[in-house]
């Protein structure tokens, strides 16, 4: 029986062929257009560019019945299925929209073009760049919703795991090997090709908490030259990249903080909530992420100046009823290139990673 992981890169690999083939056949539609006239020309060229779009998303969710119902017997997960309807997710964009007025958008941007300047040709390349990342979003979107409602429609399928498959945004690669509940959404970006592993033993149910699972089984599900790779472990993708290709997609500071073996999570999210501040004696630059008080860094923090103190602070509302004094937060976190650069040495950089909650 087929493995449940290679049946996840088999299905992104027909995910991505099938959203190269409509990103091919809209370009060609596009290429029809006179930029003498785009007008005129739209007439005939925007329906074609509706219907290969249309077309594209129908072939990309009519392989959700198969994908989960071959992940859940691989799993040995039996029950009535609910089938889904393929058609319900082609003919419309992913926010609700008429897919005429989405295909407006990459001809208004060439207008637009036309009007700052540009030379038709130019204009409709910038048009034609904005088409393919609609069409290839569109499809993939179509595929991910089919097989979101397959996985609903099923009761012995209790969740999914995000298989990321490469090239990678940060953001994309600290989610692979998430796992979620089978009504949660799935996060994406325009250009995105991570997919849904349906599963039927996910982490709360395994005595690991909810979250990322750790397992000796989560590697590269391929390797290279053996497939399309779908990788659900963030640091199996990060050591697949040269360190040129780490620096690019993490910057300089973060790439090397996570070399040195910072939290993976914690040095993308950072970047989030980026302010510079006064501290130190100097200006520097920190984040806002994990500073709540619900966040890692700050119970940290309250639980150093505890020990440095010998003062308990309150945790909760019936802690402050209770008259325990209330932590306020006052150092920044600092950002790992921030901490680089102050750093006397190797060892005061680790002490420092450890100390602002990247290092463990």
């Amino acid at each position: 029986m087929t493995e449940p992981l290679k049946l996840a890169t088999r299905h992104l690999a027909e995910q991505r062929r099938i959203a190269a083939a409509s990103m091919a056949g809209a370009l060609r539609e596009w290429r029809m257009l006179d930029a003498r006239d785009l007008r005129a020309s739209w007439g005939s060229v925007g329906p074609r560019l509706v219907t290969v779009l249309t077309a594209g998303q129908m072939a990309a969710a009519s392989g959700a019945n198969d994908y989960v119902s071959s992940v859940a017997a691989a799993e040995g997960a039996g029950g009535e299925e609910a089938l889904v309807n393929a058609a319900a997710f082609a003919g419309v964009a992913a926010d609700g929209r008429s897919l005429d007025t989405l295909m407006l958008r990459p001809l208004i941007t060439a207008y637009r073009a036309i009007g700052e300047g540009a030379t038709p040709r130019q204009a409709l390349g910038a048009g034609r760049g904005l088409l393919a990342t609609i069409v290839r979003s569109e499809v993939a979107d179509a595929g991910r919703g089919a097989v979101g409602v397959g996985i609903a429609g099923r009761r012995t399928i209790q969740g999914y795991v995000r298989v990321v498959q490469p090239p990678a945004c940060s953001r994309c690669i600290i989610l692979a090997g998430t796992e979620w509940g089978w009504n949660k959404g799935f996060q994406r970006h325009p250009k995105c090709d991570c997919i849904h592993l349906p599963t039927t033993l996910i982490a709360r149910h395994q005595g690991q908490g909810r979250g990322r699972v750790e397992s000796d089984r989560f590697t590269p599900t391929t390797r290279p030259g053996t497939g399309a790779p779908g990788f659900i472990n963030p640091r199996a993708y990060f050591d697949t990249l040269s360190r040129a290709e780490q620096n690019r997609v993490f910057g300089e500071a973060g790439a090397r903080a996570i070399r040195d073996g910072g939290d993976m999570s914690q040095i993308v999210n950072a970047r989030r909530g980026m302010y510079t501040a006064d501290a130190y004696g100097r200006r520097v630059a920190a984040t806002r992420e994990g500073t709540t008080r619900r966040g890692q860094f700050y119970r940290a923090e309250r639980v150093r100046a505890e020990a440095r103190t010998g003062t308990r602070f309150a945790r909760d509302r019936i802690d402050a009823r209770r008259g325990l004094p209330s932590f306020q937060l006052r150092t920044p976190r600092l950002l790992p290139e921030e901490i680089y650069r102050l750093a006397e040495d190797r060892e005061d950089a680790i002490r420092l990673l450890t100390r602002f909650g990247y290092l463990t």
